[in-house]
């Protein structure tokens, strides 16, 4: 395991961040609804659903960060 991590770090990041995403898809979900994150998502996701208005748009998003 370690010469396989020794030769990914050596992936330019573009290639690393495709491998990580590629790897994470293989595992099986294991969310809880006890987990604070999730359970926040899951409130913001159903404020969403009821006043959608409540969200702002991606442009608005990335307005607010500057980019």
């Amino acid at each position: 395991m370690e010469e396989i991590e020794s030769q990914a770090m050596r992936l330019p990041e573009s290639e690393r961040a495709t491998l990580a995403g590629r790897l994470l898809e293989s595992l099986p979900a294991v969310l809880f609804e006890e987990d604070l994150g999730v359970a926040e998502a899951m409130r913001r996701d159903e404020e969403m659903d009821r006043d959608p208005s409540a969200g702002i748009t991606l442009e608005e998003l990335k307005a607010s960060l500057g980019r």
